[in-house]
């Protein structure tokens, strides 16, 4: 099997370099270690790829990134912001050509939901309708000069802007973003200039202070390195601000320092800011959906996503991940139309979304929407967010993120095969770069659709590029979109959808083989961050008891998600031979496991750390969820009365956005409060149980967690 080998003996090199320092008791582990990794790669016999490599090519040859390229130009003439009626546009067009490449009209349609900044969809708040015509900022003292217009550059304008007319002084409020940049300045019936985000320094000018309307640009590295590009801001209104917007502009880095020159040199400057149009106003919200029926079991799904949203060009972002969703569905509607290729066994569905708020809908409108864990059907998720990135203009990287742990799968073993599959071809477009493959298998981070359908236990993988220097700004342009790259992302996501779609059984056994080579590579990595742990004592405020604790911990939690990871085979093929497979797989990992707990317990005492305890006595409390999909990210603290915010205002005592994230996740009416820390702990480094349950106790107060009664 390629990789197997080399990477158990790069681990292994890895332990022996690290232990051997610590003298005879690493020098055993490592030989220890060895011996297992030793074993484990006799064990697997060579696979170089899953994918049939007659798939492969027919995939290499009727995937296109130069039509994918195309779309991506057709997509960015819409300013596609969530809600507008240029959203609708690119819709459209997005239907169109899925019927013309030979959807019926039942597999290819559109869903749409309301969305007028009052409808909430489980605990997101919809966004308001938005269309608007035209905009203007020009300055007309000291000298007269047009600043920029809208729909000329379409990030110009703050999304969710209401139509207005104002003709007043310009202040300068530094970020803007809090209370402290308007002390001592009045603002009061003039525009203020900012360098925050355009929604927070209006909810703060206008709403509170009075300004009539805000000029914001960006003033970090990235815009003093590119001083002509400006960025994407939006009002995002709650709904009890919605009869209050005005309006405002994003400028250059180049036009906002010239105004905070003009007047931090005691010039009075007078602007004139003027927009028309509709506003904001009730109107929809559009998800696009194809669906290729399963020739045997069409009730379960492998669903494709992409957003379609964003200001016109949002060309990687992501008129790409959209563009390259359609090539894929219409290439295969028409490869399985002219009977070059099968009819796949199970469903594919591939839908274009409002980022969050639409996906959020759909899965509102769809309770059916859930993976095999909580009865469902639907078996994996790949989201495509930005994968045509021209590499040698941006110098990003292809970034496959990962199912998280919460949601173990051999999805990200599939998707990794792929993507090593995909580097060994040659792929080139007349048009494409020249480029070389560049990516990496990340951990998992949100940011993206795929979260809403983690959240719905159906594992899912994000493709992504990073870094960006264009991302929400004026300079995301087709030019920097890449046909090859577009292309090669197309293959890695449509060959693992179509293998686990189809996953036979002599597929099946070398999907087994692979995983658990994978699966005790991770466990054995984990074996080093444990022992990482004892080396370097005690977690803060902790005793050594506490951390051997979590050592162990870290080390149990990992076998528990890799021994998850080999059963989720079985949700894509439970035939006799697979179930004997999988089973034989997991006693293997099992004695693994119990081989490494047990030396690690021998290094620890051999280290002085005399019991693996946690100092705090557990929280047995059950949380049970009351909502589906992801949490608002904005919760608890937005809902929180003041008096209980001052916690979160302590350095230390805020979780991430994808520990809050996972935190939820876990939560499946079995486990408490500390088993859910320990899981988070593992998967993100120790995590205080204080902190976990009082974010528990702040979601119980604001109503989207219930503590679970006892029977």
């Amino acid at each position: 099997m390629i990789g197997v080998g080399p990477i158990l003996r790069n681990q292994f090199i890895v332990y022996y370099s690290k232990y051997q320092l610590d003298g005879g008791a690493g020098l055993k582990v490592a030989n220890i270690i060895l011996a297992l990794f030793v074993f484990t790669a006799a064990a697997v016999p060579a696979q170089d790829q899953l994918l049939d490599s007659k798939l492969r090519d027919l995939l290499h040859g009727e995937l296109s990134g130069e039509i994918a390229k195309d779309h991506v130009i057709q997509i960015t003439r819409h300013s596609r912001i969530q809600g507008s009626r240029q959203f609708r546009d690119s819709g459209k067009y997005v239907l169109g050509e899925l019927l013309k490449s030979g959807f019926a009209q039942t597999e290819a349609y559109v869903e749409s939901f309301k969305s007028d900044g009052i409808i909430h969809y489980q605990t997101w708040q919809s966004p308001s309708g938005f269309d608007m015509d035209w905009a203007e900022l020009r300055m007309l003292e000291p000298f007269e000069e047009r600043i920029v217009g809208y729909p000329e550059v379409a990030m110009s304008l703050i999304t969710y802007s209401n139509p207005g007319n104002v003709t007043a002084e310009l202040v300068f409020v530094g970020s803007g973003t809090t209370d402290a940049d308007y002390a001592g300045k009045d603002v009061k019936g003039k525009i203020v200039l900012a360098t925050g985000y355009g929604g927070i320094v209006h909810r703060l000018a206008v709403l509170k202070y009075g300004a009539k309307a805000v000029v914001c640009y960006l003033d970090d590295e990235r815009a003093q390195q590119y001083p002509d590009m400006l960025a994407y801001t939006g009002m995002w209104p709650k709904t009890d601000e919605l009869n209050k917007v005005t309006f405002g502009f994003n400028v250059t880095n180049r036009q906002g320092v010239k105004l905070r020159r003009l007047i931090e040199s005691g010039k009075k400057v007078i602007v004139k800011a003027e927009a028309k149009g509709i506003g904001l106003e009730p109107y929809f919200m559009d998800v696009i959906v194809a669906r290729i029926r399963g020739s045997e079991k069409p009730d379960e799904e492998i669903v494709f996503s992409a957003h379609l949203d964003h200001p016109k060009e949002s060309a990687n972002d992501n008129a790409s991940g959209s563009a390259a969703l359609l090539n894929i569905a219409e290439t295969l509607q028409r490869l399985i139309d002219s009977g070059r290729m099968a009819r796949p066994k199970r469903s594919l569905r591939f839908i274009w979304i409002p980022e969050w708020y639409g996906t959020m809908a759909y899965i509102d409108k769809h309770p059916e929407l859930k993976g095999k864990d909580l009865g469902g059907g639907f078996l994996a998720n790949l989201n495509m967010d930005m994968v045509g990135e021209n590499l040698e203009i941006l110098h990003s990287k292809l970034i496959l993120t990962r199912s998280p742990d919460s949601t173990p799968s051999v999805l990200n073993d599939v998707i990794e095969n792929m993507a090593r599959m995909v580097d060994s071809m040659e792929i080139r477009t007349p048009r494409g770069s020249l480029s070389a493959m560049n990516y990496r298998i990340t951990p998992y981070s949100g940011g993206s659709d795929h979260m809403m359908f983690i959240d719905r236990e159906i594992p899912a993988v994000m493709f992504s590029h990073d870094p960006d220097y264009t991302h929400h700004t004026s300079e995301d342009t087709p030019d920097k979109v890449d046909p090859v790259e577009l292309e090669r992302s197309e293959i890695l996501a449509t060959g693992a959808a179509l293998f686990l779609a189809n996953l036979s059984d002599k597929d099946a056994g070398a999907l087994v083989y692979l995983t658990l080579a994978n699966s005790q590579g991770r466990l054995g990595q984990g074996f080093g961050k444990a022992h990482g742990l004892l080396v370097n004592g005690t977690v803060s405020g902790g005793s050594t008891a506490d951390m051997f604790a979590e050592a162990e911990n870290l080390l149990s939690q990992i076998h528990r998600r890799e021994h998850k990871t080999i059963s989720t085979i079985l949700h894509f093929n439970d035939g006799s031979d697979a179930v004997r497979a999988v089973e034989s797989a997991r006693a293997e990992l099992n004695r693994q496991y119990h081989s490494l707990l047990s030396l690690l317990r021998k290094n620890a005492k051999s280290m002085g750390y005399q019991k693996a305890e946690f100092s705090l006595a557990p929280d047995k409390r059950i949380p049970v969820r009351l909502t589906r999909g992801p949490l608002d990210f904005g919760l608890p603290e937005s809902k929180l009365a003041a008096r209980d915010l001052d916690w979160y205002q302590q350095p230390g005592n805020r979780l991430s956005g994808s520990e809050k994230f996972e935190m939820v996740n876990f939560v499946d009416g079995n486990l408490s409060v500390s088993e859910i820390r320990n899981a988070l702990s593992a998967e993100f480094g120790p995590i205080s149980l204080e902190r976990v349950a009082r974010y528990f106790d702040d979601l119980v107060k604001v109503g989207v967690i219930a503590w679970k009664s006892a029977k």
